[in-house]
C-alpha cells in the first residue's frame, strides 16, 4: 500500500502557505480528507469552550465538536511555536501518517484546518475517551472491564500496531504508545491515536536516529540511550500497556515503604518468583483466568525485554495472544526487561550520564508525561 499526503490541500486552503522546500512530504490528495473552515470549527466547539475540552496533550488541546450535519467530532488545536516550529512538525506528522490509511484500530482522521497560525486536526469522536481515563484508576472503573473486554482491547491494539509496522509502505513507528493514546469508541473498540511523534520508515531503513521523544515509563531503553528508533521501540511500549491492562496497575507507582517502583520491574520480579498470577487485577477472578491471564503477562514481558532483537514482531504478538498462542509463549525464553527509570539515562544532545536500565533514582518529571529532548537526524544504516 502507498500513502498519499493531502496536507498540501490543507495549506492550499489558507493564505498562509508553506514554500515548497518547507514541505517534507508530497503526494496526491485523498478524496476522504476534508479541509475545514476555521470559523465552522469554532462554532462546532462553542468557541473552543473549556467545558468542551475532552483532552490535552503535549502539543495542544482536544475539543468535542458538533458539525452542521449533526456529526460529533474531536478537534485537536495544536500550539505552534514559530521559532522552533514545534507543533507544525507534529501537525504534518499526523497528516502524513494517517491521511490515507484506514484500520479498525486506528483513529480516523477526517481532515484539517490551516488558518494563519492556527493548525487544527479533526477526528472521529470517541465516546469512551481513552484507556487511561476510562479504565485506569479506581476499582469502580476497572470492574467495568471484564476479562473478555480486556482481551479484545489488547488484541485490537496489537492489530493496529501490526498494520502500521508490517502492512503499509512506508511503515509507521508511532513513538508514543501509551494508555492515554488508546481511544475507545462506543463499543470499546481500541483506536491508536496521537501520531504527532510518528515517523515513517522506507523499507531499506533499519532505524532512524532522532531526538528522544515519548513518555517515561513507556520509553524503550535502547531508544532512550542511543536515540535509535525502530519498530521494536513501539513493541516495548505495547508490552507496558499490556501489563497495565492485565494488572490494572499504573506504569509507575509510589508508596512510602517501597518508594517509586515500575510495573515492568514488578512483573519481572513476580515472574521469577513464579507468582505472576498475583499480578492479575484483583477485581477479576484470578482462579478462573489463571493460565490465560498469566500468558498475557508473559507476552508483555517478552515485549519489554532489554535486548530489542529478542522482542517479537507485532504479528507474532497477535498469534501469542490468540487462543492457540499457549504453545508459542511457553517455548519462548523470557529475559530481563529494560527500564528507563531516570531522565539521567536519556540521551541528551548525544550524551547520557548512565547506562543503568534499573536506575533507582527518582525521576525528575512526572512519569507518564511526554517529553522531547535533543535534535533530529536521520540514518539509513
Amino acid at each position: 500500500m502507498k500513502f498519499s499526503f493531502p496536507f498540501l490541500k490543507c495549506f492550499s486552503s489558507s493564505t498562509d502557505t508553506l514554500e515548497g522546500n518547507q514541505i517534507p512530504y508530497g503526494g496526491q490528495i485523498s478524496q476522504n480528507f476534508t479541509v475545514y473552515n476555521y470559523n465552522d470549527l469554532k462554532v462546532a466547539t462553542h468557541g473552543f469552550k473549556a467545558s468542551n475540552k475532552i483532552g490535552e496533550g503535549g502539543f495542544g488541546s482536544v475539543y468535542k465538536g458538533l458539525l452542521k450535519g449533526g456529526i460529533f467530532v474531536a478537534v485537536k488545536v495544536l500550539s505552534v511555536e514559530l521559532e522552533s516550529m514545534r507543533g507544525e512538525r507534529e501537525f504534518v506528522s499526523e497528516i502524513a501518517a494517517l491521511s490515507d490509511i484506514k484500520h479498525e484500530n486506528l483513529v480516523n482522521l477526517r481532515g484539517c484546518c490551516v488558518d494563519g497560525a492556527h493548525r487544527l486536526l479533526v477526528y472521529d469522536y470517541m465516546e469512551n475517551n481513552s484507556l487511561a481515563q476510562t479504565f485506569l484508576g479506581g476499582e469502580q472503573n476497572r470492574s467495568k472491564f471484564t476479562w473478555t473486554l480486556r482481551k479484545e482491547i489488547s488484541i485490537g491494539i496489537a492489530k493496529g500496531l501490526s498494520y502500521l509496522h508490517e502492512e503499509v509502505s512506508p511503515y509507521v513507528v508511532h513513538r508514543d504508545i501509551k494508555a492515554s493514546n488508546i481511544l475507545l469508541d462506543e463499543n470499546f473498540t481500541p483506536k491508536i491515536a496521537d501520531f504527532g511523534l510518528a515517523r515513517l520508515f522506507s523499507e531499506n531503513m533499519s532505524h532512524i536516529s532522532t531526538r528522544v521523544a515519548g513518555t517515561l515509563g513507556y520509553l524503550s531503553p535502547e531508544y532512550a540511550i542511543s536515540g535509535h528508533l525502530t519498530r521494536k521501540s513501539d513493541v516495548y511500549s505495547f508490552g507496558v500497556v499490556l501489563l497495565e491492562i492485565v494488572s490494572g496497575s499504573p506504569v509507575v507507582a509510589f508508596d512510602i515503604t517501597r518508594g517509586e517502583h515500575f510495573l515492568v520491574k514488578k512483573a519481572w520480579e513476580m515472574y521469577n518468583a513464579d507468582q505472576l498470577l498475583e499480578l492479575v487485577d484483583p477485581v477479576l477472578d484470578r482462579e478462573i483466568l489463571n493460565d490465560e491471564a498469566v500468558r498475557f503477562l508473559k507476552v508483555g514481558l517478552l515485549c519489554v525485554q532489554e535486548k530489542a532483537n529478542l522482542r517479537p514482531k507485532m504479528s507474532m504478538v497477535i498469534k501469542m495472544l490468540s487462543r492457540d498462542g499457549t504453545i508459542i509463549v511457553e517455548e519462548m525464553k523470557i529475559t530481563q526487561p529494560g527500564i528507563v527509570a531516570d531522565l539521567m539515562d536519556v540521551k541528551i544532545g548525544g550524551k547520557h550520564s548512565s547506562h543503568s536500565f534499573f536506575s533507582k533514582a527518582s525521576t525528575s518529571m512526572s512519569p507518564g508525561s511526554p517529553f522531547q529532548i535533543g535534535k533530529s537526524r536521520k540514518s539509513n544504516s
